[in-house]
């Protein structure tokens, strides 16, 4: 029987649970935890790539490239991507390696430092949002406006430079990840939505200061590989309508239409479940079977049918 195949995308709290536990062994303890949970996906017959958010550990690195500033270059932002994808992946495919073992599967993991291609014109690099590194006082953010980077004052908590968060155009590495998994490897890719990438007139790639949303790179992976399931890990067990109100109401099942509707009447929070619902949305109408939003603990009860939030088109 052809095995199905899934994209995991799992959320920041799979690696750093609060303020308090950021720490390397911290991070690898979470991803130990995580990892248990996707062992036994890959244990009930799915091939699987896992995909990971690397926000914190972005703004670390750049606070490092702050710090070392004056006996160091500075560190620039798409190449923080490329690093936090290699020592994430490296906790996730070392703790998922160790998950199979303890189960008795002869399984590989592979981690594949992966870009992801933006357009130019995209209307996101007109108006940057997305807040990087560190709180800034007003002077050094105005010397940094001056260099043409752009900064935003931040809730009267200070200044930071913010960047676009243009919409992923296509996961450079697909076609590499499709050949390992059909090859048996367990994949972990895609880390923080991809490395933004730009294309020259003559097809060559050029990293740019970027932020991609993770939950709409997996969506497209997903798509691009032609899995079945796109599963969205987060800190909830399940969707909920109204959330953290008198009324809130959790969702079984909601079909795309039904999606589309409660997004219009403004259920889901922007950079929370938003994204999340957009990104399964995409999944569906592009072709894919179904989507699952569950927190790590209820992946396998939420396959079982007993929980989480399922998404059908």
């Amino acid at each position: 029987m052809a095995k199905r195949l899934a994209v995991v995308a799992v959320g920041g709290n799979a690696l750093i649970k609060s303020n308090g536990k950021q720490s390397s062994a911290d991070q690898y303890a979470a991803a130990s935890e995580t990892m248990d949970f996707v062992a036994e996906l890959v244990a009930l017959g799915w091939e699987v790539v896992v995909t990971h958010g690397n926000g914190p550990q972005v703004g670390f690195a750049l606070r490092r490239s702050e710090l070392a500033a004056a006996e160091l270059p500075p560190t620039p932002l798409d190449v923080c991507g490329a690093e936090t994808q290699g020592s994430i992946g490296y906790m996730l495919q070392q703790s998922l390696r160790n998950a199979f073992r303890e189960r008795g599967m002869p399984k590989d993991v592979v981690t594949v430092v992966t870009q992801c291609l933006v357009e130019r014109n995209d209307p996101a690099f007109a108006h940057p949002t997305k807040p990087v590194g560190s709180f800034l006082d007003e002077a050094t953010a105005r010397a940094r406006q001056a260099e043409g980077k752009h900064v935003m004052e931040d809730a009267g908590r200070g200044w930071r430079e913010v960047v676009a968060s243009p919409q992923p155009s296509r996961i450079i590495e697909a076609a590499a990840i499709k050949r390992l998994l059909e090859s048996g490897q367990t994949v972990v890719g895609v880390g923080g939505g991809g490395i933004p990438v730009v294309e020259d007139d003559q097809g060559n790639l050029q990293g740019i200061a970027a932020v991609i949303d993770k939950d709409f790179a997996s969506s497209l992976l997903a798509r691009e590989i032609g899995a079945e399931l796109l599963l969205i890990s987060t800190a909830v067990e399940k969707v909920a309508l109204h959330f953290n109100t008198p009324q809130q109401v959790d969702v079984d099942r909601m079909t795309v239409t039904e999606a589309q509707v409660y997004i219009e009447e403004g259920h889901f929070a922007k950079g929370s479940m938003l994204p999340k619902i957009q990104a399964a949305v995409e999944f569906l109408q592009s072709g894919g079977k179904q989507a699952l939003i569950t927190d790590p603990a209820n992946i396998s009860r939420a396959l079982a049918g007993e929980t989480g939030t399922w998404l059908l088109p």
